[in-house]
């Protein structure tokens, strides 16, 4: 199971903080960092710096760290138009060396279109923006690079596109669609992800949405094990009671709603957690970190519950 972390700027990190904590996480030797890709804050914390954008924090991320997966869950179809999207991605990707994964998805957080003034169309309709989309960045992938190609949309037309800029990442840049949707979810990541997750469900939840995905995997002939499935779970973790209530406090989370529905609490609850979700068929989990100043909890995470996961699959 590969670890990776996963922050929410739009709680007001900065990118600061998150450059410091992106290169911890890198020495720490997880598999990669995420940002989600939100412009509002969410609940009643305090916006502090207020939100980042996820595709510029990416760009800067490429040059401060070296080797470290980096990527979105999952940037808004309503945010950029797909041409952009697609070039904006393969410079990130260029930027570094092919590290870049791209989470794509409908959008769904209405009160930050109405405060940025960006429009929100019914679902459907995200839906089929989200679609060119992902038919987009596969014509930017598969058209040679001194070709250019036309497209005619749902949502969009593109005419005579150069296929440029090209990512370096051979065949393209990763593509993850995650979500809980019981139909269009699953096939559009039959057709088109190299991953799909599955963010803040009980292991059981995600077996059966695994299975959806397999299902439409296999109605359109593709074998499911060519698909990486995953899952994203908040991280709150200590050797301690009383450190775990002080971590859970910060994030404003009771330790009973934690061990209830992230990987929480001592190392082996946490540790059975993410086993319980390798065994319904994950092989990647993003622990969703909401004090991105706690470099210490990142360090207990690759020290504590990092070799216990380890010594089981080994076992």
């Amino acid at each position: 199971m590969k670890i990776r972390i996963f922050t929410e700027p739009q709680q007001g990190a900065g990118y600061q903080r998150l450059s410091k904590l992106a290169t911890h996480v890198e020495n720490l030797g997880f598999d990669g960092f995420f940002v989600s890709d939100h412009y509002h804050v969410m609940g009643d914390t305090d916006p502090r710096m207020g939100p980042t954008d996820a595709l510029t924090t990416l760009a800067g991320l490429a040059r401060d760290t070296k080797k470290i997966r980096l990527g979105t869950l999952v940037c808004s179809s309503t945010f950029r138009k797909p041409g952009r999207l697609a070039v904006i991605s393969a410079e990130i990707d260029q930027m570094s060396q092919g590290r870049l994964e791209l989470g794509i998805g409908a959008g769904w957080f209405d009160r930050e279109h109405e405060a940025l003034g960006m429009e929100f169309p019914s679902i459907k309709k995200r839906f089929d923006l989200m679609e060119d989309q992902l038919e987009i960045l596969r014509l930017f992938r598969d058209t040679p690079a001194e070709e250019s190609f036309d497209f005619e949309g749902r949502t969009v037309t593109l005419k005579d596109c150069p296929a440029l800029p090209r990512a370096v990442q051979e065949p393209g840049i990763p593509i993850i669609i995650g979500g809980g949707g019981p139909k269009r979810t699953p096939n559009l990541a039959a057709r088109f992800a190299d991953e799909f997750n599955s963010p803040f469900r009980s292991p059981d939840i995600f077996k059966e949405q695994v299975e959806r995905v397999s299902q439409a995997c296999e109605s359109i002939g593709r074998n499911p094990e060519s698909l990486i499935f995953s899952v994203a779970q908040v991280v709150c973790v200590s050797d301690s009671e009383k450190e775990f209530s002080k971590r859970a406090e910060r994030i404003g989370r009771s330790s009973s709603e934690l061990r209830e529905s992230g990987v929480a609490g001592m190392p082996e609850e946490a540790v059975e957690r993410i086993l319980a979700f390798q065994r319904a068929g994950a092989s990647r989990i993003y622990l969703q970190v909401l004090d991105e100043d706690d470099l210490d909890h990142m360090t207990f995470i690759a020290e504590s519950i990092a070799p216990l996961i380890q010594g089981a699959a080994n076992a």
